[in-house]
């Protein structure tokens, strides 16, 4: 049965289509344009309410029941549980990859979310404190990753994993965010290999904004 992912064109989104598209699991997307402020439609907040994309809902929950999620590492942990892909059954290795997914949902999300909005204004003044305050900070984690990926393929381990679907949607906007990945090597290695597997590609090929 098909899920339905209700989403825009963001990095949460992404990596929500990302998993969808490595798993083999038919969707449908519903585009909610969070510019024109359809989160908050009523409809979307019985789904998602704190009106935040993405969400989802599987129409083959558990037990066969249908279910709705909100919040994209809940969504992720979900279709990992669901699937038995990319969600590994020994402890041990799980662990890590909820260490990773946590790292991207405190840390590598937010942060960077914060030098999109200063960046973008106008007034000089306004922007420079919170840019370096952020751009330092968003510069720190790449450093984390790098020390990490120095060492592992992938975030968990040897084998990719829910984490690598949540963090490569933020990497993917680091133009955005001013990190050229030329100096974090292990990262830009790691991104380029994620971002050359098929599934990756249909994933951030899919419409999730009208007119796509």
């Amino acid at each position: 049965m098909t899920i339905q992912l209700y989403a825009f064109d963001t990095p949460n989104g992404r990596k929500i289509s990302v998993a969808l598209e490595e798993m083999g699991l038919p969707y449908e997307v519903q585009v909610v344009d969070i510019g024109k402020g359809e989160q908050n439609a009523p409809n979307f907040l019985k789904i998602s309410p704190n009106n935040k994309i993405p969400a989802i809902t599987d129409p083959d929950g558990p037990g066969g029941q249908p279910i709705s999620i909100f919040e994209s590492g809940a969504i992720l942990h979900y279709l990992g549980e669901k699937t038995g892909q990319f969600w590994p059954q020994d402890l041990r290795a799980r662990v890590s990859v909820m260490e990773w997914l946590m790292f991207q949902m405190s840390g590598f999300g937010p942060i960077p979310g914060q030098v999109h909005h200063f960046i973008a204004l106008a007034n000089e003044a306004d922007k420079h404190y919170a840019l370096e305050r952020f751009m330092t900070e968003n510069r720190r984690l790449y450093g984390v990753m790098d020390k990490r990926l120095a060492e592992n393929i992938f975030f968990a381990g040897d084998a990719i994993s829910i984490a690598d679907f949540a963090i490569v949607s933020w990497v993917w906007r680091n133009a955005r965010h001013k990190v050229d990945l030329a100096d974090f090597p292990h990262v830009q290695r790691w991104y380029q290999a994620v971002m050359a597997r098929p599934a990756v590609m249909r994933g951030f090929a899919v419409a999730l904004k009208r007119g796509d």
